[in-house]
């Protein structure tokens, strides 16, 4: 395993890289994340599902979706809207061994948003707005994608993980309802204060993690006169009314209090919230089953929540 972590590209000095450095970084990463190597890291996808990109046409722009649809499946299946995470990097194909799962054993269509990755001039309101287009297309073309329009839910890591509970926020306002969202180690806070929880002291550190890479990412998420709270589901105004949340916390997580806080938010507004703790996993934890055993379990209780909702 040491040589497959080995053959991952260099990072950069986060505090100080350049748009340049980040992107050749970038490129580099997610070639490495979508290779036959990386596997061994991020898992082999379930047999029984078929995997392929498709364009999902919006207003000014083309979004690639990775979609995974489960051999002889029929029409009317559920549908799964997921969104990787990395926030600056990453890849829909990362996840492969956790949505072709859920596609399969579901079943269900798992449609993964190749949303644009943040970057000086993209923000996370791109992004978002990726992720809610995304669903919102999907459900109004229902029949074309073979799924029910009435059983869909939004599935997020990190900061997939606040792109899909800021998309639960506004489907709720639009009138689509969800039947359940999961937030996995997830981003709920781009203000300032995203760094004053204890789990961001105690967690500094954390090697897939770093304090650097968090204050890039919210000096490229939050544009200079941008709302940050209006990009914070923690600091939502109205809670209550949202599909009930299921929130998978790695405990030794910088950002793991902004799951904790989430959940205590959701529940107080009278949204149905259930948080799980997995001690012993870090951040990022789902998308490498490969070194951490706690994805499998983390993998089943998503599998059992979802099926219980959809």
């Amino acid at each position: 395993m040491e040589e497959i972590i080995a053959m991952r590209p260099q990072e950069p000095d986060w505090d100080t890289v350049t748009a340049e450095e980040l992107l050749a970084f970038r490129e580099a990463e997610n070639r490495f994340r979508a290779s036959a190597a990386a596997r061994r890291v991020t898992g082999d996808p379930e047999p029984g599902a078929s995997i392929g990109w498709r364009q999902v046409s919006l207003p000014g722009r083309e979004v690639p979706v990775r979609v995974h649809r489960p051999d002889g499946g029929g029409p009317d299946l559920p549908l799964v809207l997921h969104v990787h995470g990395g926030g600056f990097v990453g890849t829909a194909t990362q996840s492969d061994w956790v949505t072709s799962h859920l596609a399969v054993r579901l079943p269900a269509v798992v449609v993964s948003v190749e949303h644009r990755l943040l970057a000086p001039g993209t923000p996370l309101t791109a992004a978002a707005d990726d992720g809610w287009d995304v669903l919102r297309h999907v459900v109004e073309h229902a029949a074309r994608w073979g799924v029910d329009p009435a059983r869909a839910a939004v599935f997020g890591e990190s900061c997939g993980g606040l792109i899909s509970a800021l998309a639960a926020i506004r489907a709720r306002e639009a009138g689509l309802a969800l039947r359940a969202q999961v937030l996995v180690n997830t981003a709920a806070d781009v203000t300032g204060a995203m760094f004053d929880h204890p789990s961001a002291a105690r967690y500094a550190d954390s090697p897939a993690l770093s304090m650097p890479q968090l204050r890039l990412f919210r000096r490229l998420a939050v544009q200079p006169g941008t709302d940050a709270r209006a990009l914070s589901p923690l600091h939502a105004d109205e809670l209550g009314g949202l599909a009930p949340a299921l929130l998978v916390v790695p405990a030794e997580d910088p950002i793991a209090d902004h799951g904790r806080r989430y959940a205590e938010r959701l529940r107080a507004a009278g949204t149905s919230a259930r948080l799980t703790e997995y001690a012993g996993a870090g951040h990022a934890f789902l998308s490498m089953p490969g070194l951490v055993p706690q994805a499998e379990a983390a993998r089943a209780e998503i599998l059992g929540f979802l099926a219980a909702h959809l």
